[in-house]
Formats: structure tokens, sequence, C-alpha cells
């Protein structure tokens, strides 16, 4: 008889958020590995599957049953347990707690003298008992940012859940999850292969559900959009540009995965390159495609969750809902050029930065001044240098009260250089007002002129010092003002940048 063997849990859901499934599957996966590292009990390695309708793990190679255990237990000194040839009733009371009589117990030499002893020895239980509480557990201690209920039922997860799938072996455990009692019965993709279906063991998992349509690794799908979307880009001579994030949710939104590639009207392209990317990305969580030269191109890349017999439907449908966000796009940018920056200053009044700290308006003259006053540390700094200071710190927020930036708030900074550029402002004030934000993350790339770095600098130690100032620093699991980042892009600047 085999000591070990699979174990399989699947959550099967309504379509869960695309931006959690990873996070969900992998705190599934810690949380049932350090329940059994700290029961005891043994086994190879847990795998994580994450689709849009499913959580599930795979623990290889798990130990049916914990180890038996042996605890030598100490009791009295042997001089003082037995008194006139009979035990005192310290060492029948030791021999009691131990659930032998005093006879049984042992004499057991030590630094300080003989003492009574015994060896108490634990039967390990069978690994099958601890599931439902291990599973129960886990799944409470999900990510989960705002969790929802459902029917009458008082349990609350990300989504409502449908199934539940428990299978060791081939055995099906009836363990009990957020009130539903798990069986072996799982379900394909939602519309090619809806029919309930029979798990028959964990090590299938996988290909049973492929056979359903259904690709349960996420790194596998992933890695399926990839050969596909490079496939494209090889027939067609583009290049399909796959960000990292995007290609995270496009993974999270489908269970098969089946790539194609649409137009959109030519005319979209005068609008500023990331304008488009990112009401594609956003809205409709398209790959952008360009040429050779890194030129954008009317083109997308959608990832649908079907294979259609006919694709071309599926393409004319994209096609046709991209035109009005891109429209949207391209009316933003024409609308918000009627008005300056400049001129949109006193909207900054209404906009809190931070209740103690005031509104943006407030920041932004702050800015100013902290900006010419570290532009005085440099000998270098000319009237020049102090005119484009003063000027982009006093437009630097201007943007965030556009429409384009109130649709894409990604594209602060990016749209003030636009439009400033647009308004005849001189270059390095335009320069200034994008590398503000500059480096947005790690490798991001940092301010390119004196003047951009200063304001840079100048602009998170107004936030740091403000934020400091008035006790709100950061905590290990919260930092909603980015003040760890500001702090590191500080840093970066004022070396890489020397």
């Amino acid at each position: 008889m085999s000591l070990t063997d699979h174990l399989l849990i699947e959550i099967g859901t309504e379509e869960l958020p695309p931006k959690s499934i990873q996070k969900f599957a992998q705190a599934f996966a810690n949380s049932v590995q350090e329940q059994l590292q700290q029961l005891s009990i043994a086994f190879e390695q847990v795998d994580a599957f994450a689709t849009p309708r499913r959580i599930a793990i795979r623990v290889n190679d798990l130990m049916l049953k914990q180890p038996d255990t042996q605890q030598q237990r100490l009791g009295p000194a042997v001089a003082a347990a037995i008194k006139d040839g009979k035990p005192t009733p310290a060492a029948t009371g030791f021999a009691r707690s131990c659930g032998v009589t005093f006879e049984e117990l042992e004499h057991i030499a030590t630094d300080k003298g003989a003492r009574l002893g015994y060896e108490v020895k634990t039967q390990g239980l069978p690994t099958k008992n601890f599931i439902e509480d291990i599973v129960n557990q886990a799944i409470n201690k999900f990510p989960i940012p705002k969790a929802m209920r459902w029917g009458n039922s008082d349990e609350t997860f990300s989504r409502p859940i449908h199934w539940i799938v428990a299978l060791l072996g081939s055995e099906t455990l009836p363990i009990t999850v957020k009130g539903l009692v798990a069986s072996n019965v799982s379900y394909g993709h939602r519309f090619h292969a809806p029919e309930a279906m029979m798990l028959t063991s964990p090590t299938a998992y996988e290909e049973q559900l492929e056979k359903a349509f259904v690709i349960a690794s996420f790194e596998k799908r992933q890695a399926i959009i990839q050969q596909q979307v490079a496939a494209i880009a090889k027939e067609k001579n583009v290049t399909i540009v796959t960000e990292p994030d995007l290609l995270d949710e496009v993974t999270a939104l489908v269970e098969w995965p089946v790539a194609l590639l649409g137009s959109f009207d030519a005319e979209f392209l005068e609008v500023p390159r990331e304008c488009v990317v990112s009401s594609m990305a956003e809205h409709q969580k398209y790959f952008h495609v360009t040429d050779a030269k890194g030129e954008l191109q009317p083109l997308f890349v959608t990832v649908a969750n079907i294979e259609s017999k006919d694709p071309q439907a599926i393409i004319d449908g994209n096609e046709k809902v991209v035109r009005p966000r891109l429209a949207d796009a391209k009316f933003f940018f024409t609308s918000d050029q009627k008005t300056s920056l400049e001129a949109r200053l006193e909207k900054l009044k209404n906009i809190v930065f931070q209740a103690k700290l005031g509104t943006l308006y407030d920041k932004t003259e702050r800015l100013q001044k902290l900006a010419i006053t570290l532009a005085e540390q440099f000998k270098h700094t000319t009237a020049a240098n102090v005119e484009t200071l003063q000027r982009a710190a006093l437009l630097s927020r201007c943007d965030l009260v556009t429409d384009m930036v109130g649709e894409f708030p990604e594209l602060q900074g990016i749209m003030g250089a636009y439009y400033a550029k647009a308004q005849n402002e001189t270059a390095a004030v335009a320069e200034a007002l994008e590398d503000v934000y500059r480096p947005r993350f790690a490798a991001d790339a940092l301010p390119r002129s004196l003047e951009s770095s200063v304001l840079a600098i100048a602009d998170r130690l107004d936030t740091l010092v403000g934020i400091f100032g008035i006790k709100q620093a950061p905590t290990g699991a919260k930092d909603p003002f980015g003040l760890r980042r500001a702090a590191l892009g500080i840093i970066r600047i004022s070396i890489e940048n020397q």
C-alpha cells in the first residue's frame, strides 16, 4: 500500500477579478504548504492553477498519515518518588498524567540524578482528517479587497462559489467549504464544454480540463498566448507589444485563448501614441502593434476566450467597439487644447492633496518655492534655468484636470508635455512636465535635464516632508502616498544624474 498520494482542491466560481487570480492561487498554495509543514505532513510540492472560473491547488506525493511521535516526559526525582517502599503522591500523580501505572514508569539518568520518566508515543492521524480545516483556513486568508455575499448565505468570497472539488488520489473527500460539500464534479469551458464532468484523479486534472477547453495552468496559458501573438507578428511582419501587466491581465481573462488581429482607422494615429495605446489597453485589453521602426500601426491584437467557427465575426465586433473608444480619445485630445494649462490652475484649488496639507494648488505653490531653493544650491544654475523651473512647477499638476488624464490617469505628465508643446511653452518646460513623475517605477528612465531633475526631487521632498510631518508614515502593509518610491526616486536621481 502506498504511503503517499496526490491531493486536488478546486474552487469553482463566477468570473474572478483578473488582477487578483494569481494572488489568490499563490496565497492558496502558500497557506496549504505552511499548514502541512506545521502538521509535520510531508509532500513533494504544491502546484497552483488559476483561470477566470477556478482556483485550484495540487499537492504532489502527500503523506497519507502524520508521522508517529515519541516524547520523553520527566517526572519527580527517584529519591523523592518512593518513601517507605511505596510511591509518593507525586509519583502516582505523574504516572496518572502519563496514562500508565507507577510500575510502568522508567528510571532515567539526568545531570541532576535519576528521575522517573516515560516515553509517550502518539500515533499520527490520517492526513484527510485535516484537509477540511486546512482548506477553509487557506480560503479565509485570500487577499480579497472586497468580499461579496450571494443567495441567502452568510458566506463571503471574491465571487459566488458554485462547486468544490476535493480528491485524494481517486477518493472523493466530502469536506464542507463555504457551505458547499465537495465532490469530484467540475465544469469545463462555459461555452465549449458547459456540462458537468467527473474528475478521476489529481494527476489527470490538467489533461481532463484541456479536453473540456480549459488550460488550467496560468503559465501554460500565457505561453500559448505569446506563441499565437508571435505567429501573427511573423506572418504580418510587425511587432506586437505585450506589456507584462497587460499580458497577465489578458491571461487571467481567458480559459481557452485565441489571438486575433484587428485594425482601426489610420486617422486615429493623429492622436498621441500614448493615448491610443492606453485607450486600447485599459478599455479593451488589446495589444498594440508597431512596425520595424517602432512606429504605431493601425492594428491591434485581441485574445478571445472562444474558438469561433467564424473568427472574422469576432474581429469585426472588436473593430466596431474600438472605434468609439479611439474617437473619445481623439475628442479629449482636441477638446483639452481649447483651454491652456495655466487657465486650469484655479481647478486645482478644488482637489485635495491631503486634508492637512491642502489642495493640489497649495502643493503647486510650495513646489515653486522649493524648486527655486534647491536650484540655488547648484553653481551652474542660470536665470534661464530658474525661469524654466518656475514655469514648469506652476504647470506641473494642471494636466490632472484635463479630460484625457481624467479618463487615463496613467497619462499624467505625458499629456502635460503634449499640451505644453501645443501651447508654445518651451521644450525645456514641456520636458520637465513629463519628467517630474520620473522614475515612476524601479527600472524607469530618469529626468533628462537639470531642471527636470530639480523639479522631480523637489516634488518628492514636498510629499515626504509633508506626509511624515503630519505623522502619516507608511506601514508594512500600506504606503498610499508612495513614500518609499519617492525616497528611492530621490536617491536614484541624485546619484545617477550626479
